[in-house]
């Protein structure tokens, strides 16, 4: 298993889906449960500053991941979210959720038991194992994890990658459009979870001088790295 923690636009989606694609394993990506969990309250008109709302819907929800890093779907019952769960009305509402303690514990829980699944029971073609990534699963969700990386960036080359994805230009009117959205999730989002700063024992890959494919081997190569040590 690898689990990999990082901060807005430090790559942790593309360069976690890659690497789990090389190494033929299952791929999750746990932020997207907190953003479909997101999606349904919004949809039910759950009053976001209700933690103890937030959590009981939350609880109700039939969340459905996707662990082909090709087809890393996301879905609530039989409703497909993935590119729904992308909008900037989740995006902006995320946090809100993400930060009620009952939903984290929650979730971590449904984390864990897609995690075993992918470990034990193999999609066809696939090995037994899974890369996860999120901001939480290499010191709450899978502190035993064998490989455990802080994927990071500097705020520049986060933002610039952000503003790229989002919206499609990295020049200084798209920085200065994303700016305030991922500095601010970031900083509520760290209140609840340290993700900024490794753990013990947790490598970090600083990518702001890598591209993406050297950002993917970089991190093939530190499991590489933790597989050859004798346990």
């Amino acid at each position: 298993m690898v689990a990999v923690d990082g901060p807005s636009g430090s790559g942790k989606s593309s360069v976690c889906r890659a690497a789990a694609d090389r190494l033929r394993t299952a791929y999750l990506d746990t932020g997207a449960m907190y953003r479909a969990a997101t999606w349904s309250c919004l949809q039910a008109g759950v009053d976001l500053t209700d933690g103890a709302a937030v959590a009981a819907h939350v609880r109700s929800v039939p969340l459905v991941m996707g662990t082909d890093p090709h087809a890393a779907t996301t879905a609530v019952g039989d409703v497909d979210v993935t590119e729904a769960v992308r909008s900037a009305e989740v995006t902006a509402a995320v946090s809100a959720v993400a930060s009620v303690p009952a939903v984290r514990a929650d979730l971590v829980l449904r984390q864990r038991a897609l995690i075993d699944a992918a470990c034990a029971v193999p999609a066809p073609g696939r090995r037994p194992g899974v890369v996860v990534e999120g901001r939480d699963i290499t010191t709450v969700v899978a502190p035993q994890a064998p490989v455990r990386v802080l994927l990071t960036a500097r705020e520049d080359v986060r933002l610039a990658r952000r503003a790229r994805q989002d919206l499609g230009s990295a020049d200084s009117g798209a920085v200065a459009a994303v700016r305030d959205a991922v500095v601010q999730r970031d900083l509520v989002d760290s209140r609840t979870t340290d993700f900024l700063v490794a753990a013990d024992g947790v490598v970090t890959l600083d990518s702001s001088d890598l591209d993406f494919e050297g950002t993917v081997v970089a991190l093939l190569g530190i499991v590489e790295h933790v597989a050859a040590v004798p346990q």
